[in-house]
């Protein structure tokens, strides 16, 4: 762990660092997706389930998509556990609780990738 000139560990701001590479990360893909023509709905939604990093519209549907970032896209798509996929779709079914049509609501689930140049990879209905 490195230190300070105080002496003091410096994790938080490695920690700090990674939450705003994310939130980057997350403005990169919600930007992509727009330009596709899918309106933001939601950022970091957060119900019982978890947290949703964004929500897009689509048509009558909703898109709920997981940011991945790391160095490369293999480390990205390597850092979406089992149980983060299970929290993602409850909280996906929680979302839709939201909405005017309810559970009847079409929805998809991808996953975005980023790596350390910000390209971005957006992998379609990868969780259903």
């Amino acid at each position: 762990m490195a230190l300070d000139f105080a002496g003091v560990a410096v994790r938080a701001d490695t920690g700090r660092c990674g939450y705003h590479a994310g939130l980057a990360a997350e403005d990169g893909v919600a930007a992509d997706y727009a330009r596709r023509g899918y309106p933001l709905l939601a950022r970091r939604w957060r119900g019982r389930s978890g947290e949703i990093d964004l929500v897009l519209g689509d048509g009558d549907g909703v898109i709920i998509v997981e940011v991945k970032k790391s160095r490369s896209f293999d480390r990205a798509v390597a850092r979406l556990s089992q149980r983060q996929i299970g929290r993602l779709m409850r909280a996906g079914e929680e979302f839709l609780g939201t909405m005017p049509r309810g559970s009847l609501t079409d929805i998809r689930f991808d996953v975005a990738l980023v790596n350390g140049h910000g390209e971005i990879r957006v992998i379609e209905n990868a969780l259903y």
